[in-house]
């Protein structure tokens, strides 16, 4: 079996763990281009075309997908992250891979120390992800997270 972890978001990874000891940890494809406002400004978005061969080829595969933040308060936080969910469930569907969601919290709650507060996941995930999978520790340290890895390696405990 290959568990698929994505950390949705333009800033987010992909961990693809095997029973078979198999690792890889990716960080998300993203295409930079003028946006569809008036004014003058880029957005970020996740290229599909280039997310398709990172996922295919795979047999025998599950995905989770961390739900993206959506809050009415934070309104281009908010379209970021649907249109990145957009693009990663194009990819996902592509590849006729099955796929669920899962909160942030459902998982943190599994592989990050009890009590860590909201400031301290982003190091918590670092922290975790080097001494799970050292043989990642440079695109772990890169991101500043090991949030994918970490999504598929809570697949892989529970057997989701």
């Amino acid at each position: 079996m290959i568990y698929i972890g994505i950390d949705n978001g333009v800033t987010g990874t992909i961990g693809m763990i095997g029973d078979n000891g198999y690792s890889e940890f990716l960080k998300m494809p993203t295409v930079s281009q003028q946006s569809y406002t008036k004014a003058k400004q880029n957005i970020t978005r996740v290229d599909y075309n280039k997310l398709i061969p990172l996922l295919s080829g795979y047999e025998n595969v599950k995905v989770l997908i961390e739900r993206p933040m959506v809050n009415p308060g934070r309104f281009k936080s908010t379209a970021s992250a649907l249109r990145c969910l957009e693009s990663v469930l194009i990819a996902v569907e592509i590849c006729e891979y099955p796929y669920s969601y899962i909160d942030s919290k459902e998982w943190q709650k599994v592989l990050l120390p009890k009590g860590v507060k909201k400031e301290g996941l982003k190091k918590a995930s670092l922290d975790i992800g080097c001494r799970l999978f050292p043989q990642h520790k440079e695109l772990i340290v890169k991101n500043k997270d090991a949030d994918g890895l970490l999504i598929a390696e809570y697949m892989r405990q529970s057997r989701i």
